[in-house]
């Protein structure tokens, strides 16, 4: 029997799913190359081709677990895109920094020594304020902690004496995060920068457990971090405002350093350290770079947020700390300000050590000692009203998530990273607090702050 000939499609037409799928794969190509490569707001930064970037440095067993609980992020382009300059020219013009001994800063400013039953000194608001003016000459000494010895052993404290250049800090207190590696690291900058992890009795236990530090010794170091142990005991209650030292305080705890990073131990950096304090510090002429808020522009929003969502248990204390601020001056947002936000993303910061950058830290580390450990709070208000004034560079929110990945805290279910001192109940604020949403030394502000006033 023979058979009939018929015509027919090509192959490729006879599904429309596939010829649907074929051209979604081509438009998102497209989007791609365009969004990457052409489109002039991306953020995305991209480095020269010869950069020595490095593969991982250390590997984790897998039941360490540090990378889960990656927190997704969703804007891919800003307004302002900052551009990274070669890996080895931004060495070079940092060491060059680096060798000018004229550009220590900690040389103008001098601190209070003593002895207090705090580590800072638990000075009053209105010592506090007295300081802010601050002029540089030699003779005038600020508090700025370290009215208890810091408790870390000998052979840390020489070392970080010795880090002279840049230094990346962090900690973990409680076992609340992993020890993340930073990614994207040049030749260099694991043998130029200092690393260093800041740890308590609970975390080192934890790194134990797991074979990532020895028993034996007192001196451990895990991937690039050098583990630092910190008798939490013989300084605050709080593990928050310990970690709070490290943060504030790094000018201190290493004298010699010109540059430091902070990062919270929930984020992973994933650029170079140097091409960070290039870009972020040198270029800008800044004393110190951090991220806006991705929401708030206001302090008083931030405090509002802080009580709504119990990020600090005692109401009443926010609202006294807020009442303190907005009596000694502290003013709402404008677009009069020279910056963008009162509020900062503090979970990384770069600094210069200026004079005015560890004036900063000091006055900030006391506002926090007098009040609680949330940093966005006194921020602004330190900020806007200390002399010499702070040169700041607020870059944008797409810009910190470009540089790191944020990770959740460790999931605990017997609550054991429970801090001792936070009750389980929110301290409520007292009745007079609500006078049209606040207290009434603040209601100018918050006139402002809606509008309602432009005195």
């Amino acid at each position: 029997m023979g058979i009939k000939a018929t015509s027919s499609k090509p192959l490729l037409c006879h599904s429309k799913l596939f010829c649907i799928s074929v051209l979604y794969l081509f438009t998102s190509l497209f989007l791609a190359i365009y969004t990457f490569l052409i489109s002039p707001t991306t953020c995305l930064f991209r480095y020269s081709p010869n950069d020595p970037i490095q593969t991982p440095l250390f590997l984790y067993h897998s039941s360490y677990g540090e990378h889960k609980h990656a927190l997704p992020t969703f804007r891919s382009s800003c307004n302002s895109p900052v551009y990274f300059s070669d890996y080895w020219n931004a060495l070079k013009d940092i060491n060059g920094f680096n060798e000018n001994s004229t550009f220590l800063g900690s040389r103008n400013v001098r601190y209070i020594k003593g002895n207090a039953d705090s580590f800072g000194g638990n000075f009053s608001i209105k010592k506090r304020f007295s300081y802010f003016d601050h002029p540089v000459v030699d003779g005038i000494e600020v508090p700025c902690g370290f009215f208890k010895r810091f408790p870390i052993s000998r052979s840390d404290r020489i070392a970080m004496e010795n880090c002279k250049g840049l230094v990346v800090i962090s900690a973990i207190f409680n076992d609340h995060d992993k020890i993340r590696q930073p990614k994207g690291l040049g030749k260099e900058t694991p043998y130029s920068v200092c690393f260093y992890m800041f740890v308590d009795d609970v975390t080192l236990k934890e790194l134990q457990y797991h074979n990532l530090i020895s028993t034996t010794t007192e001196e451990n170091s895990v991937g690039v971090w050098r583990i630092v142990k910190v008798e939490k005991e013989n300084l605050y209650e709080n593990s928050a405002m310990n970690g709070v030292i490290p943060k504030y305080l790094v000018h201190r705890l290493f004298p010699n350093s010109k540059y430091s990073i902070w990062v919270d131990a929930k984020m992973q950096l994933v650029v170079d350290p140097f091409l960070l304090i290039h870009s972020l510090i040198v270029m800008e002429d800044v004393d110190m770079a951090i991220s806006r808020h991705p929401f708030y522009v206001h302090t008083m929003e931030e405090a509002m947020a802080t009580a709504r969502w119990k990020k600090w248990w005692d109401v009443d204390g926010l609202k006294k700390q807020m009442e303190q601020y907005c009596e000694n001056g502290l003013q709402p947002w404008t677009p009069e300000k020279p910056y963008p936000s009162d509020v900062p993303d503090s979970a990384i910061i770069l600094r210069k050590h200026s004079v005015a950058n560890n004036l900063f830290s000091c006055l900030l580390f006391n506002e926090l000692e007098g009040f609680n450990p949330r940093d966005q709070l006194p921020f602004a208000y330190v900020r806007d009203l200390m002399n010499p004034k702070l040169k700041l560079n607020m870059f944008d929110v797409e810009v910190f998530e470009q540089v790191a990945v944020e990770y959740r805290h460790n999931l605990k279910n017997d609550g054991a990273n429970s801090s001792k001192v936070m009750p389980k109940k929110t301290k409520r604020a007292s009745s007079e607090f609500l006078v049209n949403g606040t207290s009434s030394k603040c209601g100018s502000y918050l006139l402002k702050m809606w509008g309602e006033s432009q005195d």
